[in-house]
């Protein structure tokens, strides 16, 4: 199985306060990590990390082998390969779903306004969202944006998928139809690094799920054994407390 991301020994601190302290993490492609852990743990540092939406303090972060945090590489053209979705939707406004879907695909990547526009129309169809191409972001639940949110990070065909807590803004009902949609891009084959709280929906779609705790991975492995049977003990008192929460 091929490589597509390659964490080795990321660090990233704050001041005097180090909050990634040395992450090792492999995500072959087609494969789905779900990154666990309590709030502040640095699950979504790890993530602005490997798009380089943060400075990295120490260790590399690979994309299909290239080191992407050699300073004398363009940040801007990695993130091309890279799709992300926050807590946040981050849709425009004043842009239609379908201009949202299709900008990035014209002005980043090049493409024609036909061949956006198609890609577009195709995705949005697939994930329910056809009949809303020509609404503005505030007309849809927030399920809805969300699912847009998706598209648009899909609609450029990139390597690797990030998703921060993409339910936490949700209400517990909207939560599904999210969810839903990430497990179907799962049998696609899109490579994906998860940061979220959804212990079941990690359970059901991860390959492999990894424990943040202290700036370091404490635990990985698959994802049925770290959730059911974790091997060392501060995984099981999270887990623990969490499912009482």
């Amino acid at each position: 199985m091929s490589g597509v991301l390659e964490v080795d020994g990321l660090r990233r601190r704050y001041g005097d306060t180090d909050v990634l302290r040395g992450i090792d993490l492999r995500l072959g492609a087609g494969q789905v990590v779900c990154v666990i852990g309590a709030s502040g743990s640095g699950k979504s540092t790890l993530l602005r990390c490997v798009d380089l939406l943060e400075p990295v303090d120490d260790g590399t972060v690979r994309l299909d082998g290239r080191d992407v945090t050699d300073p004398r590489v363009n940040g801007d053209k990695v993130r091309r390969e890279i799709g992300v979705v926050f807590q946040a939707y981050n849709l425009f406004p004043h842009l239609t779903v379908l201009d949202n879907v299709t900008l990035a695909p014209r002005v980043v990547h090049g493409r024609s306004r036909g061949e956006a526009r198609a890609t577009a129309e195709r995705l949005l169809e697939r994930f329910g969202l056809g009949g809303r191409a020509g609404a503005y972001p505030d007309s849809l639940s927030g399920g809805q944006q969300q699912r847009v949110a998706l598209v648009r990070a899909v609609a450029t065909g990139p390597r690797l998928l990030l998703l921060d807590e993409v339910t936490s803004a949700l209400d517990p009902e909207l939560v599904g139809e999210v969810l839903d949609m990430v497990a179907e891009l799962r049998t696609d084959g899109m490579t994906m690094l998860i940061a979220t709280h959804e212990l079941a929906f990690a359970r059901d779609v991860a390959d492999r799920v990894a424990f943040l705790h202290d700036g370091v991975v404490h635990e990985e492995g698959p994802a049925t054994q770290v959730l059911a049977s974790p091997r060392r003990e501060r995984t099981a008192a999270y887990l623990s407390r969490f499912r009482a929460g």
